[in-house]
């Protein structure tokens, strides 16, 4: 773990009127977010056990979403396993969706039940959660009385926090002040769009909610921001980094007395001391080091890296960096072979290899490495593609209709002399989507149809490749299971699903989503399972790590970059049409990004080539970029 102690940052906070940005906030960086979920978890029990010990409440401030549920999931541990005692607690949970009833599955106050509350000992009177069910006449009210019982309690001791991809916290959206209180507010539409999974369309998540605000937050006597993953690293340099703004409230915690920041090292990726430390900091010039920061440099300056001069290192403060590493001209040349010969043609990729692809969707495979597919297949390795989730919850219900009109329009074709038996079934399955609620969770056979519709679309977008449906395997993982966006825990049945299926096959050569931008959290999870079914084997294969449609890695990171012609990109974006459910509109586009996911993979790719080019090496058309390891970090 990479930890900034707060005393020791507080100094650093003095020192940080640079414009390349130094953190205003204390941070402390972690390298998972189990590691995160123990340490935050950790911090409340100190807080329980001293509170009972003096006779006391302790006052929580709680919050929702993916980012609390390892913490709430390590808590409910230490009371049945070490008998932590909820007894002296007392809650407020952040807000709640309006309106919401709270029996709903997306309800706050369901979620806090199932993951926490049904689970300790808490009294249920000690229990607050802002309520989403009242009449429009009574929330002003209720909001009132919300900050009322607050005071009561005596404050908030400590507040655990999340952060929106708008900055916000609670759901003080950009515009809220830090004189806010509890409220109801009108959410933002990146909030709306990233809420859209749960809800299963964005236009059912309500446009309203009630929440704690800024005020209420910053009163509290010690917070906790946590954020993990690369989706949320934009907003947390912005957030730590940044002026305080109403258009990111967030910034405002900056001036509390007694803040915290928790970060996995996906979501601290983009900090000036992680990116670009060089800017903040005297740094250990290592060659990783001395690399990432003549690539900087070479882009800061538009010039290829054979061309840069010991003026431009000099003008941007890089002096160190030139007297350790040997001069400008050395330095320069061998950061230039070590990216020329991390090009790598499709003739020096694995030939004659057993090879496993795991797409964590559908569709992750053609996305994010469709050239190396087609370059593996074309070297005639032995490639099986390992589908770990189905990506039901991605499939409009219009899909499944489209579907069952073609089953009864061939009805005679496919069942000959069972017509009426075919028409019967697909009128009862129209009438179960009709009969589905906003934001409801699918009928069993739904699902299975909607399962079925983006495995048909799979097997067609890898015969573009040259391969056919015994080459893809549906592993049907039991942690995607829920019939919800939000899934459960990795358990063991997904690992031992894994497991059996490297036994199996043997594979020399794997290939693994390692990007931690899915913001619905799968690629994460799936991740998680490969790694652990990979514990303990010796003689393990080469991992390949490829990056989602979300981002792809930075040149500095990249082990291997393979060039796509015209043609080559041409055959990858026939494959991602063919996922025709996720055509044109996709269910869950992500909130900032409108561009489908073909886009995504072209602009992608030939952003990378043309960021090579501009370093100086050879212009190629497109290319995509991996990770290789020998153990999943």
């Amino acid at each position: 773990m990479t930890t900034t102690p707060a005393a020791a940052h507080h100094a650093t906070r003095s020192q940080s009127s640079r414009s390349t940005g130094a953190e205003r906030m204390p941070v402390l960086i972690f390298e998972t977010p189990a590691e995160i979920a123990r340490q935050a978890a950790r911090q409340v029990r100190t807080l329980i056990e001293a509170k009972a010990a003096a006779g006391d409440p302790a006052v929580l401030g709680l919050p929702t979403g993916s980012t609390p549920i390892g913490i709430y999931q390590e808590l409910v541990r230490m009371h049945r396993d070490e008998g932590l005692s909820f007894k002296n607690v007392i809650t407020f949970n952040l807000d709640e969706y309006l309106p919401m009833d709270p029996s709903s599955i997306q309800s706050y106050h369901r979620f806090m039940y199932e993951n926490l509350f049904d689970h300790i000992d808490i009294p249920r009177e000690n229990v607050h959660i802002p309520r989403g069910d009242l009449p429009d006449e009574d929330v002003d009210a209720h909001a009132a009385e919300y900050e009322r019982q607050i005071g009561l309690a005596g404050g908030i001791d400590l507040m655990l926090l999340g952060i929106g991809r708008s900055g916000h916290v609670g759901f003080n959206e950009p515009g809220a002040t830090p004189a806010d209180r509890t409220r109801r507010v009108v959410l933002d539409e990146i909030t709306r769009k990233d809420a859209a999974s749960d809800f299963f369309e964005e236009k059912y998540v309500p446009r309203e909610a009630i929440t704690m605000g800024t005020g209420t937050i910053l009163d509290a006597r010690e917070l906790i921001l946590i954020a993990t993953g690369e989706h949320k690293a934009p907003v947390i340099r912005r957030a730590i980094e940044g002026e305080q703004t109403s258009q990111v409230p967030a910034t405002y915690l900056q001036d509390h007395k007694n803040a915290v920041v928790y970060l996995d090292k996906a979501a601290a990726s983009e900090l000036t001391r992680i990116k670009t430390p060089f800017l903040v900091r005297r740094v250990d010039w290592t060659e990783d080091a001395a690399k990432k920061a003549v690539i900087w440099l070479s882009r800061e300056v538009g010039k290829a890296i054979l061309r840069l001069d010991a003026g431009d290192f000099h003008r941007h403060g890089l002096h160190d960096l030139v007297r350790t590493m040997g001069g400008v001209d050395d330095l320069c040349l061998r950061v230039f072979e070590d990216l020329r010969q991390r090009v790598v043609y499709p003739n020096k990729l694995p030939q004659g290899e057993k090879v496993i692809v795991f797409s964590p969707h559908p569709d992750d495979d053609v996305i994010s490495m469709g050239g190396m597919l087609h370059a593996l297949v074309e070297n005639g390795n032995d490639v099986t593609v390992a589908y770990m989730t189905n990506g039901s919850v991605a499939v409009f219900d219009e899909d499944v209709r489209r579907h069952l009109q073609f089953a009864e329009m061939t009805r005679d074709v496919l069942a000959p002399g069972a017509g009426d038996a075919v028409t019967e079934r697909v009128n009862a399955l129209m009438s179960t989507l009709e009969a589905k609620q906003p934001a409801e969770v699918d009928a069993p056979e739904i699902q299975t149809i909607k399962a079925s519709i983006r495995y048909t679309e799979a097997i067609a977008a890898i015969e573009v490749m040259g391969l056919g449906a015994e080459n893809a395997r549906f592993l049907d993982m039991p942690f995607y299971q829920t019939g919800l966006v939000r899934k459960n825990p990795i358990g063991d049945a997904d690992v031992e699903i894994v497991s059996d299926l490297l036994d199996e096959l043997k594979a020399t050569h794997i290939y693994v989503a390692g990007d931690l931008s899915d913001p619905h959290g799968t690629h994460r999870m799936c991740y998680a399972a490969i790694s652990r079914a990979l514990e303990g084997r010796e003689n393990g294969p080469l991992v390949w790590l490829y990056r989602g449609a979300w981002q792809e890695w930075e040149i500095d990171q990249a082990d291997v970059f393979l060039p796509l012609s015209k043609a080559e990109l041409e055959l990858k974006i026939e494959a991602i049409y063919k996922h025709e459910s996720q055509k044109d509109r996709a269910l869950f586009p992500g909130a900032y990004d409108d561009r489908e996911f073909w886009q995504r993979a072209r602009d992608r790719n030939t952003d990378t080539a043309h960021a090579l080019q501009a370093l100086g090496l050879p212009a190629f058309f497109a290319a995509e970029a991996y990770v290789t390891v020998h153990e999943m970090p």
